[in-house]
């Protein structure tokens, strides 16, 4: 019996259990597939929230802690592991964005660098652009991640941790209670058993809920990327327009994201979707046109109503949390989330207020 059990092996779920094993406590993690092979791996890594303005305050917090701590993160991982994560700190364009003064306002208030920027400032720092913006908003200090090198990283990780228990391929879960307590899940590959269990199961993770009798509001969004192979220096910062974005790769790959399809649990990649993305990077970067896609792909993400996550303990039953639903900024808020988790399970002080993520007055009771 462990301390912790954490259920789901995505990026939350990993860090998670790296966060509570570094306090000295004991923790197994159990992944119904492969760890970060869900929306860890299939995610963009734009380490921001798309136009973070339109957020709500909760997750502004939770982004701000976790931007800053990401630079520690990542140099961390890659001398624990020799895998480097590949965090970009470059800067991002919001080209053309009709609401700039709600921005601006946004930034001043939290304190958050951006600048309105003209055409010429843009087209000296991307000249591979298409010609005519006349205008973007330059947010100089947001960084992008390589997330499948994350995902793998976080892995070794906890792999190489002797007071974390790794469980992959264990299929379906069911909790385990004894009356209000929650004891553990049941698997293919067994029962696991502890005093405190995490459900950071993404999208999944409403479902793990619902024999309970309780809706998490937790639903499957389907979102499908593309990457073309590119050389260096074609687009060296991440590009944001009309709600898609462009990110490097340090290796000049370029990726290109991404739509939104509430269409359930399916994660198939479609010819639609594929002529979309394409046309929208074309318009993006028309050099794009003369290098060939490499991948195609789809991932579902854990949506969320105003994409604020749900962390904390599951009302009316003991020894139950939850820490998902962080929707598109899985990768963003990731840090923080989990330390907030940990922070609560530890009963340490809180990085920031936990209120606005608790589950309380957020569940419904079927």
């Amino acid at each position: 019996m462990s301390d912790f059990l954490v259920v789901g092996g995505g990026v939350i779920g990993m860090l998670t259990a790296r966060e509570l094993a570094q306090s000295g406590a004991s923790v197994t993690l159990v992944e119904r597939g492969l760890c970060a092979r869900e929306s860890t791996w299939a995610g963009g890594g734009i380490v921001s929230p798309l136009y973070p303005w339109r957020y709500k305050e909760p997750v502004t917090q939770l982004a701000t802690w976790s931007q800053s701590s990401y630079i520690h993160l990542a140099q961390d991982l890659l001398e624990e592991t020799g895998i480097d994560p590949e965090l970009r700190q470059k800067g991002m364009f919001m080209v053309s964005v009709d609401d700039e003064a709600e921005a601006l306002d946004w930034a001043a208030r939290f304190r958050r660098p951006m600048q309105q920027v003209d055409a010429g400032f843009l087209y000296r720092k991307e000249p591979h652009l298409r010609p005519g913006h006349e205008r973007s908003l330059w947010m100089p200090e947001v960084a992008s991640i390589r997330n499948p090198r994350l995902g793998q990283a976080l892995r070794r990780s906890l792999e190489q941790n002797s007071r974390i228990e790794l469980i992959e391929q264990a299929g379906s879960a069911e909790l385990l209670l004894e009356g209000e307590q929650v004891r553990g899940v049941r698997t293919c590959k067994g029962d696991f058993t502890a005093a405190q269990t995490i459900l950071a199961a993404g999208a999944w993770t409403a479902e793990l809920l619902a024999p309970l009798g309780l809706a998490l509001p937790v639903e499957p969004v389907k979102g499908q990327m593309m990457l073309f192979k590119a050389p260096v220096g074609l687009v060296n910062r991440v590009v944001l327009l009309g709600g898609r974005y462009l990110i490097p790769r340090n290796d000049g790959r370029v990726l290109v994201g991404s739509t939104l399809e509430r269409v359930g649990f399916d994660k198939q990649a479609t010819e639609a979707a594929r002529d979309s993305l394409y046309r929208t990077a074309i318009d993006i970067l028309p050099q794009l046109a003369d290098y060939p896609v490499e991948h195609h792909w789809a991932g579902l993400r854990p949506g969320s109503p105003e994409g604020i996550p749900f962390i904390g303990e599951v009302p009316g039953y003991r020894g139950l949390h939850v820490n998902a639903g962080q929707f598109r900024n899985g990768l963003v808020l990731a840090p923080a989330s989990t330390r907030l988790m940990a922070d609560l399970l530890l009963d340490r002080t809180p990085i920031i207020d936990p209120e606005p993520y608790r589950l309380a007055g957020r569940l419904v009771q079927n």
